[in-house]
């Protein structure tokens, strides 16, 4: 497995037969300088956790350009039926589909999950966090964006987890001393990965605080440069 992060909680999951977007914003994405027609190319998935603006991203022109099947909850996938979205799988939480090369769950997140047009915000769906499992590749979780709660030990351990990319940016979802605690206590993960942090000026800007609690944890941290790319 090959993950490429693009900042926000935006990343490339490469893995055999399948390259695998979660929640591709791009566009407007403060940290994201690249070409996105370069890092998107050969996508053949897209997973998006909620539907916040700055998760759904670029999904709608990503699978029209490239056929790539759109994988989400239920309601935003119909969202974006309306919108001309065409190649998609529906699903919800606690749901897991055989995407072929991998299998996709979605899991619980403690977050909201909306779009707003004309000034007035509704909801679609529930947030969640999205499990990838391939057969020979670490089992991956992206939490999308959540704040902590006991049962992400549930969750690592009905998937057996062995990488957890997680929010750290507080305002909107964990700041750098709950995600720690987190990793330590609930998920327990071979390798953590941060994101989250370091695009909109409101929101933490580093990784310092979580790296610096995750000091003398037998947990690997992996907290990649934009555009990075790095095995696991």
């Amino acid at each position: 497995m090959r993950l490429t992060w693009f900042g926000h909680s935006c990343f490339r999951v490469e893995l055999a037969g399948a390259v695998v977007l979660i929640d591709p914003f791009f566009t407007g994405n403060p940290s994201f300088s690249g070409d996105i027609g370069a890092e998107t190319a050969g996508a053949t998935h897209v997973l998006i956790s909620h539907g916040h603006g700055d998760h759904v991203g670029d999904a709608l022109e990503i699978s029209a350009r490239t056929g790539a099947v759109v994988v989400s909850n239920f309601d935003l996938l119909m969202y974006l039926a309306s919108k001309g979205l065409k190649n998609f799988s529906p699903m919800n939480t606690g749901g897991t589909v055989d995407l072929g090369p991998f299998k996709a769950s979605l899991v619980r997140a403690d977050h909201s999950s909306a779009q707003v047009e004309a000034g007035v915000s509704f909801p679609l769906g529930n947030a969640n966090g999205v499990i990838v499992a391939a057969k020979g590749e670490p089992v991956l979780w992206h939490m999308g964006d959540t704040d902590i709660f006991s049962d992400m030990a549930l969750i690592a351990e009905l998937h057996a987890v062995d990488v957890c990319i997680c929010p750290i940016g507080d305002r909107f979802t964990m700041g750098g001393k709950a995600a720690a605690i987190a990793m330590k206590r609930f998920v327990k993960p071979k390798l953590a990965v941060p994101c989250h942090y370091g695009s909109f000026g409101i929101i933490d800007q580093t990784p310092d605080l979580f790296l610096a609690e995750m000091t003398g944890s037998d947990i690997a941290v992996r907290a990649p440069k934009v555009g990075e790319a790095f095995a696991v």
